[in-house]
């Protein structure tokens, strides 16, 4: 295997955890002595394409060319980009293996019309967007789902070498979302990269991004999202660190400014406007300081198919607070480097009292553990070898 197209709908860096992964996995390809490229609807002249450590061929109208009104038409935000489909039929067959991350849009559309059929071998990575907490939270979108399904994404899935799936919880709950549903079915291993010892120019990133926080704090660093459970956190937060005046909250991560002055206003309601602290979008050194000096990362998601950040934060010896919606809170928990509790007001709220009831020694070895299970369940490198073995098993089976 000499060359790997990535069909992605965008790479950037907000948009979360698939992106991250390729961008990690990145450098041990390059090792293994692949040439990787990406294709995407993202503006070409877009910094984060510009930007990216892969060659990204990005094939959405440049910045600033649609009129706003024309970008909410539905065809564009499902992400049509009449440049992708005839690129994707005159260049797939320059690549030995083909990988689609994602669904419900229009690059797997694109996928689905240039790749089954085409003898080209291709694997699909769902990222978790096969999850059936969708299909019972918004049932009027999971029946449009379903009729996609039948035309687009089920051929496509059905059609690939392997679907990938980096869970076996994320496997088994797949099953119960879409029919039909006949996938070759694989996990891998998922992971991030180590990021090294706690540095003085990491705790000076993170002050200058958070300029107001003084206390000892608990991390949220994720997408600011309702998925993510972050009115559930406020309100557990505000309940259970109500008498106790020494502990702050970070809510770091991007948010729409509509759901950003929805929770700001939720917390000022509780009394406890003043003691949550929104940096935003937190990169390189600032990210690493918010984890290293966090007393816990916290993350009370509804739905999480791995949780990449949840593997930084034990990278950085972090305990983990989460839920079990989160797909590897049965690892968390068994190796002792966090807690699980359910997706809910008390279910939070015990997690939290569960762990600041905790004496310090104890809370210390908690994050020593999460280190451990980091470094044996969780590191990219495994991951990335898991991969290139599938594509590898993708090709055998086509010759």
């Amino acid at each position: 295997m000499k060359k790997r197209l990535r069909i992605i709908a965008g790479v950037n860096p907000s948009e979360g955890g698939p992106i991250e992964g390729i961008r990690q996995q990145a450098p041990f390809h390059a090792a293994a002595g692949i040439e990787e490229h990406v294709v995407s609807l993202d503006p070409p002249d877009a910094p984060w394409v510009q930007n990216f450590p892969l060659t990204v061929f990005g094939l959405g109208e440049p910045l600033g060319s649609v009129p706003e009104w024309k970008r909410r038409l539905p065809w564009r935000r499902y992400g049509y980009r009449p440049a992708l489909l005839p690129w994707l039929k005159a260049h797939v067959r320059d690549y030995d293996v083909v990988t689609v991350h994602g669904l419900w849009n229009y690059s797997t559309m694109a996928a689905r019309l240039a790749l089954v059929g085409s003898g080209v071998p291709y694997l699909a990575q769902t990222h978790g967007m096969l999850d059936p907490w969708f299909k019972h939270n918004f049932p009027v979108k999971a029946a449009g789902k379903q009729a996609f399904w039948l035309f687009n994404e089920g051929p496509l899935l059905n059609n690939a070498g392997f679907v990938l799936f980096t869970t076996e919880e994320e496997k088994i709950l797949a099953r119960e979302s879409f029919g039909p549903y006949r996938v070759n079915e694989r996990v891998i291993a998922y992971g991030t990269s180590d990021p090294g010892p706690f540095k003085p120019e990491h705790a000076e990133a993170f002050r200058a991004a958070a300029p107001k926080l003084k206390k000892p704090y608990l991390l949220f660093l994720s997408r600011v999202h309702p998925k993510k459970g972050c009115d559930l956190l406020i309100d557990a937060f505000a309940d259970v660190c109500r008498d106790r005046d020494d502990l702050d909250l970070v809510m770091a991560g991007p948010a729409s400014d509509e759901y950003l002055a929805e929770l700001k206003a939720q917390a000022a309601q509780k009394g406890i406007g003043d003691r949550i602290h929104w940096p935003g979008l937190l990169r390189g050194d600032a990210k690493w300081g918010a984890f290293h000096q966090a007393e816990a990362f916290v993350m009370p998601s509804h739905q999480e198919n791995f949780g990449i950040v949840v593997a930084e934060a034990m990278a950085c010896s972090r305990p983990v607070l989460i839920t079990n919606k989160v797909n590897i809170w049965r690892e968390v928990t068994a190796s002792g480097g966090g807690l699980a509790e359910n997706d809910d007001l008390a279910g939070t709220a015990r997690c939290l009292a569960a762990f600041l009831e905790m004496p310090p020694e104890a809370r210390a070895l908690m994050g020593a553990r999460a280190r451990e299970a980091f470094l044996r369940h969780f590191q990219v490198s495994q991951s990335a070898k898991d991969v290139n073995a599938a594509c590898l098993d993708a090709i055998a089976s086509r010759t």
